[in-house]
């Protein structure tokens, strides 16, 4: 029982991954091993930032259950300032794919999102989902995998099209996208803020995490739509 209830959390985790990659043509251009390489740049990333917050920013305790954290405003502020770091690892990503923006943003984006899942929450499940007792929260963190995709693949559209501001079809929304990018880079603290300040619990939490990475998903796709009218879409 306790390995179908593994089973169950790892098919929900890593589902999406795989569908997003077989049917958004991803397969068809063989970028396999591009997406790898983002995998590569995204621990890079991560192993960079880690440096940096254990040397400059003081960290008061490690905490060992997620799910006792405390929310600290000043502290995850400055951590979300840090993860700013992940733009630019996304952007030299996309600078090492050829081919249409469509596919250095899904290279981008999928691998950020894979090397993440894989180094976050694969242990996680392994550990805890394969445990005596169920425990929702083996569920919710498969579910947050699933936001995570949306997310850096938000992430990677705002990037890429960031990257076009001095055309005149993405000029004209230059202060909407910085915008969205500051929204997206400080999503986290916005969402554990409204979490902690409103006392969600952690299902309503959830739920407003997918809505507000949704949102920004669908706000960033319809400016990239605006950016490229003369690309086609399959």
């Amino acid at each position: 029982m306790t390995l179908y209830h593994f089973a169950n959390c790892l098919a929900l985790a890593y589902t999406p991954y795989y569908l997003t990659y077989k049917y958004t043509g991803l397969a068809e251009y063989g970028a396999f091993w591009k997406v790898a390489q983002a995998g590569v740049m995204y621990m890079l990333t991560q192993l960079a930032k880690m440096i940096f917050l254990a040397t400059f920013i003081s960290m008061n305790e490690v905490e060992e259950d997620e799910a006792d954290k405390k929310f600290d405003l000043i502290h995850d502020f400055f951590r979300a300032t840090v993860d700013i770091a992940d733009l630019v690892g996304i952007y030299i990503v996309m600078q090492r794919v050829s081919g249409k923006g469509s596919v250095k943003i899904l290279v981008a984006g999928l691998g950020w999102a894979m090397a993440e899942l894989i180094l976050t929450r694969l242990v996680f499940l392994w550990v805890g989902a394969r445990g005596v007792e169920f425990d929702w929260r083996y569920i919710q963190k498969s579910l947050d995998a699933n936001i995570s995709l949306v997310y850096f693949l938000t992430l990677a559209c705002l990037v890429w099209t960031w990257t076009r501001k001095e055309s005149n079809q993405t000029s004209k929304f230059s202060g909407v996208l910085t915008v969205l990018l500051g929204l997206a880079c400080y999503k986290g603290v916005i969402v554990g803020a409204c979490s902690h300040y409103l006392d969600l619990g952690t299902w309503a939490s959830l739920a407003q995490d997918g809505v507000v990475s949704c949102c920004l998903g669908l706000l960033a796709l319809q400016i990239y739509l605006a950016a490229t009218p003369n690309e086609k879409y399959a």
